[in-house]
């Protein structure tokens, strides 16, 4: 396993992190009779992973507990990164949601405590000092964002600072690499990247659109028509399938897992710390532990940037993968 730092001078975390939604969640993610919380964040450990991602509004807190009961007598061993929402974002909300949040994870100090969406209720400085506050008396020892555009870093950073910005990026959808990363090397904060195999579809999991649960198909990459997205766009639902096509062929090609393959290609691009990868048993972890050591070489991500470019190319420039572009969240 490979690691780098968060920011500049933050934590030091695997190219792969654990995303705990996963095992909290099962009414979002649907039924799986393999799952095992436990076992899943062991092999993690085991396999070098060291940074763990969770958040209060996944599973209505159920994600944290998970996790936390997972961890266990190994959690000094780890760093756990979770995110407060936006509703707890007011001033007096901060610190009841962080103490929570504790409390569900059994722990004393949370590790990266990430503000989940910009908040247009509060002033950054005023949720800052909030943070900052905490941070000062141990409950938590960095600060991050999450979804946070490059006018949003800019004036984040303008009243404070944070190691890491959590976005949504995969081969699949690369809008960030216009302004959001470009933004996040600017202000030297570390990303997290979620969604790295876009909720299964880069796993290679479904043939057909109408395979696909209709939880994980709201992106700008489908109709706007399907049930559950909000977009209002064409969507580009032949032009996914056919570079799904085509990665799955290269993948092949070239005798690579196709989830490997992204998980490699993402990793190596310009910024990117750590990419957050779910799982709900051992088996899936270990599948994805490959992309922690293997190098694709130049030749194969500049081939893999040509298969994705009219992809990259029709959903432009965009950062929000749900909404339009008058009513994107990353600003």
């Amino acid at each position: 396993m490979r690691y780098r730092m968060l920011g500049q001078n933050g934590l030091k975390v695997s190219v792969l992190s654990f995303g705990a939604w996963q095992i909290g969640d099962p009414n979002y993610w649907g039924p799986d009779s393999q799952a095992n919380a436990n076992a899943a964040v062991q092999s993690a450990i085991d396999g070098g992973i060291n940074l763990f991602d969770t958040a209060e509004m996944y599973g209505e807190g159920e994600s944290e507990r998970a996790l936390g009961k997972a961890l266990g007598k190994r959690r000094p061993a780890v760093l756990i990164a979770t995110k407060v929402s936006p509703e707890h974002c007011e001033p007096m909300g901060v610190r009841g949601a962080c103490e929570a949040s504790l409390q569900r994870l059994g722990t004393d100090y949370i590790d990266l405590y990430q503000v989940h969406w910009p908040v247009r209720h509060t002033p950054f400085e005023v949720l800052y000092e909030q943070l900052d506050s905490l941070r000062q008396e141990g409950k938590i020892r960095e600060i991050g964002v999450s979804n946070f555009g490059s006018g949003d870093l800019a004036n984040w950073f303008s009243v404070g600072s944070a190691i890491s910005n959590q976005i949504g990026y995969n081969i699949a959808f690369r809008a960030p690499e216009y302004a959001v990363l470009p933004a996040c090397r600017k202000f030297r904060a570390g990303t997290l990247i979620y969604m790295p195999l876009m909720q299964g579809l880069l796993a290679g999991r479904w043939k057909s659109i109408d395979e696909i649960p209709r939880a994980r198909r709201r992106t700008r990459h489908f109709s706007g028509r399907r049930e559950g997205t909000r977009h209002g766009e064409r969507g580009c639902e032949s032009l996914l399938m056919e570079t799904l096509t085509a990665l799955s062929q290269y993948a092949q090609a070239i005798g690579i897992p196709l989830p490997t393959l992204c998980l490699c290609w993402l990793v190596a691009q310009p910024g990117v710390t750590s990419a957050v990868i779910g799982a709900r048993n051992a088996a899936q972890v270990r599948r994805n532990l490959q992309a922690g050591d293997l190098d694709l070489g130049p030749a194969a991500i500049a081939h893999l940037n040509e298969l994705t470019w009219p992809l990259k190319s029709r959903l432009g420039t965009n950062a929000d993968m749900w909404e339009s572009t008058a009513n994107s969240r990353l600003r």
